[in-house]
């Protein structure tokens, strides 16, 4: 697995990113990635992810599972106000 950059990422569609970030955590489940143990394929593994999911959030994307479904919680100022 090569170092992905963010330069790269950046010049990806968001089909591409899209199936880059599902490889991704596909070959990070078959790597055996358990709670106690890491090794440098799996952390970079984890950073190239973690680059994907970002730069989808600064573009306005939002692929991570669930993502969608939270709902921002009330300021207790905002509460007491009303």
């Amino acid at each position: 697995m090569a170092v992905l950059k963010a330069k790269e990422v950046k010049r990806m569609s968001r089909e591409e990113r899209n199936a880059k970030l599902q490889e991704l955590r596909f070959e990070l489940v078959k790597a055996g990635v358990t709670a106690n143990k890491t090794n440098a394929k799996t952390k970079e593994i984890k950073r190239a992810i973690a680059r994907l999911l970002t730069i989808n959030k600064s573009q306005g994307e939002n692929l991570s599972k669930g993502a969608g479904n939270k709902i921002p919680k009330a300021h207790k100022g905002e509460l007491k106000n009303k």
